[in-house]
């Protein structure tokens, strides 16, 4: 796997994927455009909700392997 320069991370630990999802997106506005986040999520929906949570924002999940999760800041953020 590519090693990825990440700007930020979080580990939500056990937090569901609805206030996952709230403070997820909180944390990536101090994101410029292309930096990239690490999540680290163990809730059972992640793997479902974070790649959808990403189309529907305009962000690019770069690799996923549940916990983990590399999303990639849109362009026009």
């Amino acid at each position: 796997m590519e090693e990825l320069r990440v700007a930020d991370a979080w580990d939500a630990g056990d937090m569901g994927c609805g206030e996952v999802i709230i403070l997820l997106r909180t944390r990536m506005r101090k994101l410029g455009p292309g930096e990239v986040f690490k999540l680290t999520a163990h809730d059972l929906g992640a793997p479902e909700d974070i790649p959808a949570w990403c189309r529907l924002t305009g962000r690019r999940l770069l690799q996923a392997q549940h916990p983990h999760y590399w999303i990639e800041q849109a362009q026009s953020a």
